[in-house]
C-alpha cells in the first residue's frame, strides 16, 4: 500500500507564467506554501491542446492514438455527422443543441473514448482503492451513478446514468454523496464551478474519503478566454481559494501534505488572439459537409475548426488527396503548421518547407527539414504530431495556426480581443507542474500524470498508459 493518498489538482488553461508571476506577486499563498514544500518545473501537454483531448489523455495516461479523442470539433466517420463538444452554444446549436450536450456529457466517456484505455480511476477501483472526480469531465469509471435531474433522465433514456469514479461530483448533475454544495453553474465570471469544488473537495478531505482525488478547476480558462491568459490574476487566485478549501480542512497546508501527495498542473496553456479566421476559407470552391441536415454523401470534405486547432476529412466524394489539400494551405493565413499522413510517414509543412517523420527502432527516423519542428517552438513535437496523426477520429489533414490566429468555429465565435490555445505552438502546449509528495522528472507530460499518481499509490500502471520517455530533453 501507498504511504500517501493522491490529490491531482488540475486548473484549467494554467500558464507556467501566469502561475510564476501569481507566486512572485503573492497572490497564491496557497500554491505557494505547497511550492515551499514541494518540487516545480514545466511540463508538456498533448496536440491538439484542447481540453476534451488533454483532460482525456490525463485521465488514460495516453495519447489520442490511444484514447480516441481527437478534437473538441470533429466529424465521426461511422455515423456521418460532426461531434462538438461545446466550442460555443452557438457552434452546439449548429450540430444540435440536444446532441451536442449528449456527446460531451456522456458519449464522449461511454462512446468516444476507446474502451482499450484504462482510465486512473478504474486502474484506481481494480485496485480496491477509492477514486473520486469533482468535475472532470473525461472521467470513465467503474460505478453507476443515475443523473440527479430526474426531468432529464424521463425524457432522454440515455441520460439515465453514467459509469464514473466511486466518489463522483458533476456539476450538480451527477452527485455519488450528498454534500449539502451550492449549485455549480451560477456565475463563471466570479468563480462559481471552482467554489463548488472547493466546497465538494473540503466535504471529502474532511471525511478521508478517497485514495485518489482529481479536483478540477475550470474558471480560470473561461476568464483566459474572455480576457487574455495575462489578465487572469483575479480568476487564479479564486482557484488558489478552491484548493485551501482542502487544505482548511486538513488543518493546514502541512497537515494536507502531511496526508496527500499533491499535484497540481494544467491541461494546456493559452496565448493571445488577436485575428479570426476561417479554416474553411482554403477549401470553398470544393463540396463541404454544412450543417446538421447536410448529406455527406454529396459532400467531398467536411473541416472542423475552433478555438486553435482545425481539421480537414476526407469523404467518399473527395477527389483530392491529402498532399493536394495540405499544399492549399501553403501562405495561407490560416496555418502555421500543416500534418498529414504518407505512406506510413507523417508529414508536417510549414512555410513552403517540409519534414518527414516515423518511430524507428532507435528513436525517430527523419528526413526533410528538422527546422520545420523547431523545438524552441514546438515542444516534444514529433511525438505529439505522430499521436495525434494516429488517432482513429482525427481529420486526414491537421491543422495549427499561426501565433494570435484563431479559427472561427460552427457558431460564428471566435476570442478575439482573449485568449485561446489548441495550437501546436509552446504558448499553447506549455503547463505548470508543481509537486509536492511526488518525484519530478525533467520532461514531464501530462500523460504522465496518471502513472506517477498509481505508482504513488502502489499500483503498477496498466498497458494502454505511456511509457516513460527515455529522453528527459524531448524534441
Amino acid at each position: 500500500m501507498a504511504s500517501k493518498k493522491v490529490i491531482l489538482v488540475v486548473i484549467d488553461g494554467l500558464t507556467p507564467g501566469l502561475l510564476e508571476r501569481a507566486l512572485d506577486e503573492g497572490r497564491v499563498p496557497v500554491l505557494a506554501e505547497v511550492a515551499e514544500r514541494g518540487s516545480y518545473e514545466r511540463g508538456t501537454t498533448v496536440f491538439p491542446s484542447v481540453t476534451p483531448v488533454c483532460l482525456s489523455s490525463i485521465a488514460t495516461g495516453a495519447y489520442p492514438d490511444v484514447h480516441g479523442i481527437p478534437g473538441l470539433a470533429w466529424y465521426h466517420r461511422g455515423e456521418e455527422r460532426i461531434v462538438e463538444y461545446g466550442s460555443s452554444f452557438p457552434a452546439m446549436r449548429a450540430v444540435g443543441a440536444r446532441r451536442a450536450f449528449r456527446d460531451a456529457v456522456f458519449d464522449m466517456n461511454h462512446a468516444h473514448m476507446s474502451p482499450g484505455a484504462t482510465t486512473m480511476f478504474e486502474a484506481v477501483d481494480d485496485a480496491g482503492l477509492v477514486p473520486a472526480a469533482i468535475n472532470f469531465t473525461s472521467y470513465r469509471g467503474r460505478t453507476r451513478h443515475p443523473i440527479r435531474l430526474p426531468g432529464i433522465a424521463s425524457r432522454n433514456r440515455w441520460y439515465e446514468a453514467v459509469y464514473g469514479p466511486e466518489r463522483f461530483f458533476f456539476f450538480n448533475l451527477f452527485e455519488s454523496d450528498e454534500t449539502g454544495a451550492p449549485i455549480a453553474v451560477r456565475s463563471r465570471i466570479a468563480g462559481s464551478i471552482d467554489a463548488y469544488a472547493g466546497w465538494i473537495g473540503r466535504w471529502l478531505v474532511t471525511r478521508d474519503g478517497f485514495d485518489l482525488l482529481v479536483f478540477y478547476l475550470p474558471d480560470l480558462d473561461y476568464a483566459s478566454h474572455a480576457a487574455g491568459p495575462d489578465e487572469a490574476l483575479e480568476a487564479l487566485a479564486r482557484s488558489d481559494a478552491a484548493v485551501g478549501r482542502l487544505a482548511e480542512a486538513a488543518g493546514g497546508v502541512d497537515e494536507l501534505l502531511d496526508r496527500y501527495a499533491v499535484l497540481v498542473t494544467s491541461d494546456h496553456g493559452q496565448t493571445d488572439v488577436g485575428e479570426a479566421v476561417q479554416l474553411e476559407d482554403a477549401f470553398d470552391d470544393l463540396d463541404l459537409l454544412r450543417g446538421r441536415r447536410a448529406d455527406p454523401g454529396e459532400a467531398e470534405l467536411a473541416v472542423t475548426a475552433s478555438n486553435r486547432f482545425g481539421m480537414v476529412y476526407r469523404l467518399p466524394g473527395a477527389t483530392l488527396d491529402a498532399r493536394e489539400l495540405a499544399g492549399r494551405l501553403d501562405g495561407s493565413p490560416a496555418a502555421d503548421v500543416v500534418a498529414f499522413l504518407e505512406d506510413d510517414d507523417a508529414i508536417v509543412r510549414r512555410d513552403w518547407e517540409e519534414l518527414r517523420f516515423r518511430p524507428g527502432a532507435n528513436g525517430w527516423e527523419t528526413s526533410g527539414d528538422p527546422d520545420v519542428l523547431d523545438p524552441s517552438l514546438y515542444p516534444n513535437a514529433l511525438e505529439r504530431v505522430w499521436a495525434a496523426l494516429g488517432c482513429p477520429n482525427a481529420g486526414d489533414v491537421l491543422v495549427s495556426p499561426p501565433l494570435g490566429v484563431e479559427y472561427v468555429d460552427l457558431g460564428g465565435r471566435h476570442h478575439v480581443g482573449g485568449g485561446s490555445h489548441g495550437s501546436l505552438a509552446a504558448g499553447d502546449s506549455t503547463v505548470p507542474v508543481l509537486a509536492a509528495g511526488l518525484p519530478l522528472t525533467g520532461g514531464l507530460r501530462v500523460v504522465d500524470f496518471a502513472p506517477l499518481a498509481l505508482r504513488a499509490l502502489g499500483i503498477a500502471p496498466p498497458a494502454s498508459m505511456a511509457e516513460p520517455a527515455p529522453d528527459p530533453a524531448r524534441a
